[in-house]
């Protein structure tokens, strides 16, 4: 089931991000997330009115998708990027397909035209993803990120959704 995030729902999904942060190039991003840290940001997704969705499996959180401006400013205000982020034993169930159909649709109904997926030049699986949703390559920003002693590019995917 896909349904909006909740505060208690933070615990869970530390669970199955902090080891992709660490081990792999899902993000560039080196710094593990606490329960508190994603429970507010549940909290100031919601406040925004953007998308923090989570895919719910017989209790059990598998997944999130998640929303924000792309760029600060106005004339950014129909852009946003956004987070998936999928439990290893959410892989190759739907459940990666199924949130980004949930969070296109939330974004869609509150006049974004723009979807933008920054994705770590070190993780071809999510480029692969993204390209099978609907996703096209726009832009690969060389050597800007920076993780296990080395640069990685930034490949940005764009999906128009009006």
């Amino acid at each position: 089931m896909i349904r909006p995030a909740r505060p208690d729902d933070a615990a869970q999904i530390v669970a199955f991000w902090n080891p992709l942060i660490r081990e792999t190039m899902v993000t560039f991003n080196p710094q593990e997330k606490t329960a508190a840290e994603v429970a507010d940001s549940i909290a100031a997704k919601a406040a925004a009115d953007h998308g923090f969705l989570v895919a719910e499996v017989d209790g059990a959180i598998l997944g999130f998708a998640s929303y924000g401006q792309f760029r600060a400013g106005a004339g950014y205000i129909r852009a946003m990027e956004h987070t998936i982020i999928l439990a290893p034993a959410a892989r190759g169930r739907g459940i990666g397909r199924a949130l980004m159909a949930g969070i296109e649709d939330h974004a869609r109904t509150r006049g974004v035209h723009s979807m933008i997926a920054g994705v770590s030049g070190g993780n071809p699986e999510g480029r692969r993803f993204h390209a099978a949703i609907g996703y096209a390559e726009v832009a690969v920003v060389p050597q800007v990120g920076w993780k296990f002693g080395r640069y990685w590019d930034l490949v940005l995917m764009q999906k128009l959704l009006s």
